[in-house]
């Protein structure tokens, strides 16, 4: 993958260290939104790559003592913000139940927001529903990546329950059956471009946060729990919104193996929300009870991101923006 093209001081300076170019990380501006600013988070998914596939012809850096530096700069400001603005959320849900599986209910139905798949399945053109899958494929394209980093974290019952939602996740033992192969397949089906991050030049600041965070609870042992309660979020809001966005591809006359992904993951996420909420999630926090407040957390910001994610998206769209240099590319 070829490095992104930098989009303000922050990235540009990511984007020289990682040509080995001679600079410095400039400050955080204080007036930056830093939930959803385009330059932060580019900068920062690109510091985050380096721990999944990097990019071509740059230096291995994944490990270099001034680049670890400059990310936790970064993230630090990120998870700040982040539990700032889900503290509220996560103290509501421990006041009204002991039982972990009744808090990541109450927050999943406490954070809400508009219904991006509901746009999709019922209103959206074709142009908006191809804009969608390029710009989710920075994701799913490495899908369930993030969330593995968690597995030798965390032991007994729980990392068994974690290594069988894996093992689905990646095919169950079969290479063209991994879910990041499929989402591929659906979009080559679909005119698109297939490859490992393809797209990322016309991923949204807010898309880009959306992704950084799954890295941000993964790469850290001391945000175990936030990272189970992040996937436990993913996959109790994935199968209806699945079900929803195969009949948007299906409407505006995608191929059938473009939809084949998201009725595969109908089924498949309706089991995987129980066994993260019950065989995971509330396992973990038996057996290490102070992890229950990360893993709220963990599922605040993972449905807090995305309510962010779909108004601006929802948004931009409303404004007639984003879709068409992608549709005259798909056509040509």
């Amino acid at each position: 993958m070829q490095l992104p093209r930098p989009r303000g001081p922050l990235s540009e300076a990511v984007h020289a260290r990682l040509e080995c170019r001679p600079g410095e990380l400039p400050p955080v501006d204080a007036e930056v939104d830093v939930l959803a600013d385009d330059d932060l988070h580019l900068a920062l998914w690109m510091l985050y790559e380096l721990h999944y596939r990097g990019f071509d012809g740059c230096a291995d850096l994944e490990w270099d003592p001034g680049t670890i530096a400059w990310r936790h700069e970064l993230e630090s400001r990120f998870e700040s913000a982040l539990r700032a603005v889900t503290t509220s959320y996560v103290e509501e849900a421990l006041g009204m139940s002991d039982d972990v599986v009744d808090q990541v209910q109450h927050l999943v139905e406490a954070v809400d927001g508009p219904s991006l798949a509901a746009f999709l399945q019922r209103e959206a053109t074709r142009e908006q529903v191809l804009e969608f899958l390029a710009v989710r494929s920075l994701y799913h394209l490495k899908e369930s990546d993030p969330h593995s980093f968690v597995l030798p974290r965390i032991d007994g019952p729980a990392k068994a329950a974690l290594a069988e939602l894996l093992y689905d996740e990646y095919g169950a033992g079969r290479p063209e059956r991994l879910h990041a192969t499929l989402y591929g397949d659906a979009l080559e089906a679909a005119g698109l471009d297939r490859r490992y991050g393809a797209y990322v030049d016309r991923v949204p600041g807010h898309t880009l946060a959306v992704n950084n965070v799954m890295s941000l609870l993964g790469l850290h042992r001391r945000l175990r729990g936030a990272a189970m309660g992040h996937l436990t979020a993913f996959e109790v809001t994935s199968s209806v919104p699945c079900r929803r966005i195969a009949a948007g591809i299906e409407r505006v006359g995608l191929p059938d193996v473009t939809a084949a992904y998201f009725h595969e993951h109908v089924e498949a996420d309706a089991v995987h929300e129980q066994v993260a909420m019950r065989d995971i999630c509330a396992v973990l926090v038996q057996a290490e009870p102070d992890l229950r407040r990360d893993v709220l957390f963990g599922v605040a910001a993972c449905l807090h991101l995305d309510v962010l994610s779909a108004k601006a998206q929802l948004a931009a769209w409303a404004a007639g923006d984003g879709v068409d240099r992608l549709a005259e590319k798909v056509a040509s």
